[in-house]
């Protein structure tokens, strides 16, 4: 099962965290995955990575906030390993960077940008970058990394929460658009995570209290989660979020 033998796969943001691992196990499994970072060094370890474990990768590096970028990338990683199969659109901003904790009616568009152009317009511009050679194959497979503050919203976090709600909708649009296509269209929503550094202003301990697992997620727990979306035991799922967050929802 959930094996991806013949199929390529782009991710974004997978030079580090849960984009490497979801990467690495991507390949794992047969795939052959275009890394995708803004920094050249960053994409080179994971390959590196890959290659030494008997695998395929390749470096796709542009900001995909740049939709030109992409389009060049995808382009490029074609050439090298094949039409894209498989997208996992995970991309995003680094908490300790760019997370601005504040009421509302504090912030400004200034604040608001970098979330809608890497998390929202990104996933736009890869999506589109991929969607007509998935469609003339009749095969593909579109899987967007979003947050519990998409499902429900983050207090002094608007721009964000409204970044990671629009890929959602994203994802239910494209997923009735292409199912008749064969190209499935899914997002995973996951909640605290390991690897992220937060502001001292943010409530970690009593969020965590929430949790039914009572820990920050890993990047092994979302990784295993993609692999079967992207599965072909998956193809009859579509237009899902599926929530890796330690059961945050079933407390609330």
């Amino acid at each position: 099962m959930f094996e991806l033998d013949g199929r390529t796969a782009l991710v974004t943001g997978a030079g580090q965290g849960v984009g490497a691992e979801i990467a690495r196990v991507l390949a794992a499994h047969g795939a052959a995955v275009g890394i995708n970072d803004l920094y050249a060094e960053r994409a080179a370890a994971v390959i590196d990575e890959i290659r030494a474990a008997g695998g395929r990768a390749a470096p796709a590096i542009a900001d995909v906030g740049d939709h030109a970028a992409v389009g060049r990338a995808v382009e490029a990683l074609t050439a090298e390993l094949g039409d894209i199969d498989i997208l996992v659109n995970n991309a995003g901003l680094p908490v300790g960077e760019g997370f601005v904790i504040r009421p509302f009616e504090r912030t400004d568009p200034d604040v608001w940008e970098p979330w809608l152009r890497v998390s929202l317009y990104g996933a736009l511009h890869c999506s589109r970058a991929v969607v007509a050679g998935m469609r003339e194959r009749g095969w593909g497979r579109i899987i967007t990394i979003s947050s519990d503050a998409g499902l429900e919203g983050t207090p002094d976090l608007v721009a964000y929460s409204a970044a990671k709600a629009g890929v959602m909708g994203m994802t239910r649009a494209l997923a009735r658009e292409l199912g008749g296509d064969g190209i499935t269209c899914n997002c995973v929503a996951l909640g605290l995570m390991e690897r992220d550094e937060y502001a001292p202003e943010f409530p970690l301990e009593e969020a965590l209290r929430g949790y039914s697992i009572p820990r920050m997620g890993r990047a092994s727990d979302v990784a295993p989660a993609v692999l079967y979306i992207a599965s072909e035991e998956a193809s009859w799922v579509t237009g899902q979020v599926f929530a890796v967050n330690g059961g945050a929802n079933v407390v609330r």
